[in-house]
């Protein structure tokens, strides 16, 4: 068990009447509990708290008019998540995924699991399946790009990335979740905070679902997945973006943490692959 201190700052000017659409709250599940929270709005205005898709995200729905509008999070957060050995890890039949699972094995906006189900068959469709097949994605997926803050924009796409071979983390997760669907495992999108993430931000990595369970992977190594506090799940970033808005607006200011809670040791993760962690 460890707690997290997440937490954001978000200042706009808007310039004409708004509608946000936010997700930045923290998730609420068997593996991840709200110890403390607050969201404070300057001015202070009404929120509309909505839950949306299959997988129950947490949407807050504000409607401004002009001004200057800040946005305040803050929780505390307790991780318990489960772990165990990859080694045990297989993959699970399509013929006896749940229904509710088969969504992911399908393409959606950034990632085009159909353009890029021959690439990822040539690469990875020979290697032993399980857990350590997902990581192998994960690991070339780390060693073929750069990570570069500013390269790709709002429509850049797996295929893109695949091609260019730079990215953030958002790219890196739909790449491999891509390359994953492409060879038939169910992968998703995943956003949140990650503990003690350089430079801080809102932070995308994966889920594969393996042996009947969610498990995470972050293909940039940028944390630890020990460290990742879960916001909202989706076919991709297009599905739990943290901010959609709707009115003339620009962003001022932002500011994303996560650090451990007060007395907490930092959890261990040595790197190697074999501990599996899940938290859905």
């Amino acid at each position: 068990m460890v707690r997290i201190d997440v937490g954001c700052d978000l200042t706009y000017q808007v310039r004409t009447p708004t509608v946000f659409l936010f997700q930045i709250v923290a998730a609420r599940n068997s593996r991840q509990r709200i110890c403390a929270e607050e969201l404070r709005l300057t001015p202070p205005l009404n929120v509309e708290r909505c839950q949306i898709g299959t997988d129950g995200n947490q949407l807050q729905r504000v409607v401004v008019a002009p001004c200057e509008f800040q946005v305040s999070y803050r929780a505390t957060v307790e991780l318990t998540p489960q772990t165990q050995n990859s080694n045990d890890i297989g993959e699970s039949p399509i013929s006896q995924t749940p229904a509710e699972v088969l969504t992911y094995l399908n393409p959606s906006r950034y990632c085009e699991s159909d353009l890029l189900s021959r690439f990822a068959f040539e690469e990875f469709g020979q290697l032993y399946p399980g857990f350590s097949r997902v990581q192998a994605i994960c690991n070339w997926v780390f060693e073929q790009l750069d990570y570069t803050p500013g390269s790709t924009i709002a429509t850049t796409t797996a295929a893109d990335v695949l091609l260019q071979r730079t990215g953030v983390c958002r790219d890196y997760a739909h790449l491999a979740i891509a390359l994953c669907r492409g060879i038939g495992i169910p992968a998703r999108y995943v956003a949140g905070y990650a503990l003690n993430l350089q430079p801080p931000d809102f932070h995308g990595f994966m889920e594969a679902f393996l042996d009947g369970k969610w498990y995470l992977f972050d293909p940039t190594r940028l944390t630890s997945t020990l460290g990742l506090v879960r916001i909202g799940t989706g076919r991709d970033a297009a599905d739990v973006s943290v901010a959609t808005i709707t009115g003339s607006v620009q962003l001022a200011q932002q500011a994303v943490w996560a650090t451990l809670a007060n007395h907490d040791t930092d959890p261990v993760d040595d790197g190697s692959g074999t501990n599996a962690v899940s938290t859905a």
